[in-house]
């Protein structure tokens, strides 16, 4: 026993002595290192004109000397990008002083009858009705399970979105209460979101996050979960609902992911009325989540799907149903097509029987078809412009070809 505490002690003595040893290795190494830096300095190279201990620690472990070079030209740029940026906001601040001075001077006042509206007050504004919608708004959930199912890319596509969900939500009149349920402190959602903002911006965020299940938040009976694979269609917003959306970018369009999700928790499920209200071009019938929020909050504030849907991409389908036939007959009119419009009952094509109708006339005598030029033109107006154009021309050219049954002869050798 003796003689392994011998042994031990001899060791950490050891120990002690290489410690001061390696301390003035690497005090030399970055002694070492800075000296060159000076010297490339002094040769006129691109270098930066300080550095701190960390970057003098990171170029000594560089072995290479062009990745040296390159490592000191980039805290060149860098630096000289600070540099020019501290000397614009200092120019900035100079010139903000003259004018503060110029205006302390001047006896005149300027006329300004309108109220200067700084941003700072939106910002309280906004804050303040956010603040409202947390303590006395409506639910509005956003299921952030779904982090396994997608790639990097795809999650960062959902957080830019979220973000976006939040800005929205924040500028609405009467906005939600956002929830980000099973969002996990150390997982993917979480990382992205703390990139996009700080640390302390996340925290000042009016929105609330939790790890638990929306099952676990809110009564189940009140949970309803919007998918575009659920057979039932949301005919009308309920105020008393808790609706929830599926926090996911799904570019490979994994149908019926979210959907299995809500059958497994036994929720009540609903899609929106795309079909219902719009003629659906091409394409799936999912939307982003800053579009699902911009229709929920105008569904929300007027109850009508045609103001809500007008947030659906243009480029996704072709119209509401009504004004999809009301394109169609214009473009018929138009192209100079035989249907002349909608009749007053409604926009049905006019029927052939109708059509013959209007381009002849019959008079008592069957053999004169049509009126004479006179007759046309002394007809009351109402009736001769009201008549569409390709009508006129069809009627006024059958009568000038039918005129030889009247008896009078139209030929100039015959009228010799």
């Amino acid at each position: 026993m003796r003689s392994q505490a011998v042994s031990d002690e001899k060791q950490q003595v050891i120990e002690e002595d290489e410690e001061p040893e390696d301390d003035l290795k690497d005090s030399s190494t970055l002694e070492a290192t800075r000296d060159l830096v000076t010297m490339w300095r002094q040769a006129g190279k691109l270098v930066p004109q300080e550095m701190t201990d960390m970057e003098v620690e990171i170029m000594a472990k560089l072995t290479t000397k062009s990745a040296r070079k390159k490592y000191l030209k980039y805290l060149a740029i860098k630096e000289s990008h600070k540099r020019k940026h501290k000397e614009k906001q200092q120019k900035k601040k100079v010139e903000r002083e003259e004018r503060e001075k110029i205006v302390d001077t001047e006896e005149e006042l300027k006329n300004t009858f309108l109220l200067q509206f700084w941003s700072r007050s939106l910002d309280k504004l906004l804050g303040w009705r956010a603040a409202q919608g947390m303590v006395f708004g409506q639910p509005l959930v956003f299921d952030m399970s779904y982090d396994s199912a997608m790639t990097s890319r795809e999650i960062k596509n959902t957080v830019a979105q979220l973000v976006a969900v939040e800005a929205w939500n924040r500028r609405a009149t009467e906005p939600f209460h956002l929830h980000f349920c099973n969002l996990q402190p150390d997982g993917a959602y979480m990382n992205e979101f703390l990139k996009r903002y700080s640390a302390e911006t996340w925290e000042n965020l009016l929105i609330t996050c939790t790890d638990r299940q929306h099952v676990d938040t809110f009564p189940h009976e009140s949970l309803v979960y919007l998918t575009a694979d659920s057979p039932k269609v949301l005919r009308t917003f309920d105020h008393s609902k808790v609706y929830i959306i599926g926090g996911l970018v799904d570019r490979s369009i994994q149908t019926g992911m979210s959907l299995a999700n809500a059958k497994r928790l036994k929720l009540n499920t609903a899609r929106l009325p795309l079909d219902e209200f719009l003629h659906w071009d091409c394409g799936a019938k999912n939307l982003t989540l800053d579009q699902m929020m911009c229709i929920m909050l105008t569904l929300k504030d007027t109850g009508k799907w045609e103001e809500a849907l007008k947030f659906v991409p243009q480029r996704k389908h072709e119209g509401f149903y009504p004004q999809l036939a009301q394109r169609k007959i214009t473009n018929k009119r138009v192209t100079g097509v035989t249907s002349h419009g909608p009749r007053e009952d409604g926009d049905k094509s006019i029927s052939s029987r109708e059509r013959k109708s209007e381009r002849t006339f019959r008079s008592g005598d069957q053999k004169d078809y049509g009126f004479t030029g006179r007759d046309r033109v002394s007809s009351p107006p109402s009736n001769r412009y009201n008549k569409p154009a390709a009508t006129r021309v069809r009627t006024s050219f059958k009568s000038n070809m039918e005129g030889g049954n009247t008896g009078k002869s139209n030929m100039w050798w015959e009228r010799k």
